[in-house]
């Protein structure tokens, strides 16, 4: 697999966008040859990485950033996974037709070649992030994408409240849930800042601990209009172990090193897989009640 056993080196690209598309990329570009020549053999960007986050508001348009997969934009990654012989999860806003919009996870293998792709589930409608106007639900379903790295279990920011999402990916095989991500602070809202933050790392960590895999997320930093994002990318171990977390408003690149062991380990202290009552979960298919 990599030379090292189980043990995979997961980067994290966390930056902050302007309204220049090019420095942009140029920025998310320049991250993955970082974390690459660290010894990264994943890669992870933030969601929408090329532009500033679209759903502040509803603006028609906006729709003109939208990008065709695969296409230019996708070109670029696959050639910079080719490059650096890494595996690179790169979230777009992908035009599938006339009218038609999704929030796009792309998937590359080390060679540039396409591993998968996954369309955002759950799209949320909220102030500042109005994201029901510009993308249909995916229709991908939850999925692994088996790559020369690890499985990978590609979900998009909004999925990280479900823990139906998580299960399911982690079901497919996934050894990693990878969150693109971006979430971030309203003005106005400042009493609530903190236990905002908590409520959403506390989340990740669950899914880790719930379902024994690691989890990635990677969100933006910085201020957009009244949005501040709050970063904190994180990494989570299968046991609910934080094996690093970026600063709330820095640019940062991580590294870290992840054993696969630790998935089998954790699931034989937490068989939560053995003891699962599937024999009692229709309900689950209801909207509310039995």
């Amino acid at each position: 697999m990599n030379g090292r056993g189980s043990v995979v080196r997961i980067g994290l690209v966390q930056s902050a966008c302007s309204a220049s598309r090019e420095d942009n990329i140029a920025q998310a570009l320049a991250g993955i040859a970082e974390v690459a020549a660290a010894g990264a053999e994943v890669v992870c960007l933030q969601e929408l990485f090329a532009g500033e986050y679209p759903c502040q508001s509803e603006d028609h348009v906006r729709f003109a950033e939208a990008e065709v997969v695969p296409g230019a934009l996708t070109e670029r990654l696959a050639a910079a996974a080719r490059k650096h012989r890494v595996v690179l999860l790169g979230s777009v806003f992908e035009r599938r037709s006339a009218g038609l919009f999704h929030n796009t996870a792309v998937i590359f293998e080390a060679d540039g070649s396409t591993a998968g792709l996954y369309r955002k589930m759950h799209i949320p409608d909220d102030p500042h992030y109005y994201e029901k106007f510009y993308f249909a639900p995916g229709d991908t379903g939850f999925i692994s994408v088996p790559t020369s790295r690890l499985a990978v279990g590609p979900l998009v920011c909004w999925d990280q409240w479900y823990p139906e999402a998580a299960r399911l990916t982690a079901m497919a095989g996934a050894q990693a849930l990878f969150y693109p991500t971006a979430i971030g602070w309203l003005d106005g809202e400042e009493a609530l800042h903190r236990e905002q933050y908590e409520a959403w790392d506390t989340m990740l960590r669950s899914h880790a601990i719930a379902n024994g895999v690691f989890v990635v997320a990677v969100n933006r930093t910085g201020r957009e209009g009244p949005l501040r994002f709050w970063g904190a990318s994180v990494v989570y171990a299968p046991n609910g172990e934080a094996l690093m977390k970026a600063g709330h408003d820095s640019l940062e690149t991580l590294v870290c090193e992840c054993d696969l062991d630790r998935i089998e380990w954790s699931r034989t202290r937490w068989p939560f897989f053995r003891d699962r009552r599937i024999d009692a979960y229709g309900h689950l298919l209801n909207r509310w009640g039995s």
